[in-house]
């Protein structure tokens, strides 16, 4: 689970305390000729009892003819097998690379997610994937499965109807965003996971309503500005350069594929603030609107 998902993971692990949940995410359309991309910002972890499907979504997934996803081979098999390939180091403990205080604040955060082991298991861990797994544990405990995210659910769906899903990346790719991070801006990641998971409940409920109300502005105010501010070049790294790589794909597409309807659902902190998606699609000519 890449890191720009943090936000969501504890968006999804709160949505427990919401009862029966609704969501209505955002959703929007790009045109060029006549060839439609839609783009839909998702939940990769979601309780089964959350409502989040809508009469446009629905239209607009009747209407395409193709599903991309952030990755497709993302089983249980392939993952551990690179995460014991580019996230294990028992050379350099973590404790070791960590003041006092980063210390103190990964003893803490491991007590509150509820972590086996504690710190003693976290560390033959590189910094990306300690930073990750702090991330996952309390999903974990609550019993959560990333096969009922939303994601997922729209690939089994367009699955089902015989309509073809594909990848923006790969797992290793995304794997690799982090592992091959110096080990300072892996030092930056695992801190800034530190700082949110003190996140206080009434922010995190605040971000639950702004993303249930497909208010990219507040989600952008609350988590993306964050990151921009204290590890620019993280967010440089993990956001900017993906969205920037994402929007010139999305142009591809509908230059090669006329005539053709298309349905692109990622992570919503990436369709969220001045370097979304959007906003870099616009930088090439390519205007989206929100339904």
């Amino acid at each position: 689970m890449p890191p720009f998902r943090r936000l969501l993971v504890l968006l999804s692990l709160l949505f427990l305390l919401c009862g029966n949940a609704w969501a209505h995410p955002a959703l929007w359309h790009v045109k060029s000729g006549d060839s439609t991309v839609y783009l839909f910002g998702t939940v990769h972890v979601l309780p089964n009892d959350t409502d989040w499907r809508f009469p446009a979504l629905n239209e607009a997934l009747s209407k395409s003819q193709t599903l991309y996803i952030e990755l497709i081979d993302d089983d249980q098999a392939s993952m551990t097998s690179l995460v014991l390939r580019y996230g294990m180091d028992t050379e350099h403990p973590l404790s070791t690379q960590l003041s006092e205080s980063d210390n103190a604040a990964l003893a803490k955060a491991a007590q509150l997610a509820g972590l086996p082991g504690g710190t003693t298991a976290l560390q033959p861990m590189k910094p990306w994937l300690a930073a990750l797994t702090l991330a996952v544990a309390p999903l974990m405990k609550a019993g959560l499965d990333p096969a009922g995210g939303v994601d997922k659910q729209l690939q089994t769906q367009m699955t089902s109807a015989s309509k073809p899903v594909h990848g923006l990346e790969t797992a290793e790719q995304q794997i690799r965003f982090l592992a091959d991070l110096p080990n300072s801006l892996q030092l930056a990641f695992l801190r800034d996971t530190l700082r949110d998971v003190e996140k206080d409940k009434a922010e995190l409920l605040s971000l639950i309503d702004a993303w249930k109300r497909g208010d990219v502005a507040a989600i952008a105010k609350l988590e993306n500005d964050e990151l921009k501010t204290q590890e620019p070049a993280l967010y440089q790294k993990l956001l900017v350069q993906r969205n920037q790589d994402w929007a010139a794909r999305i142009k591809d597409m509908m230059i090669r594929q006329p005539g053709s309807t298309i349905f692109v659902a990622v992570g919503a902190a990436h369709l969220a603030g001045l370097d979304s998606v959007q906003a870099q699609l616009a930088k090439i000519g390519v205007t989206a609107q929100q339904d």
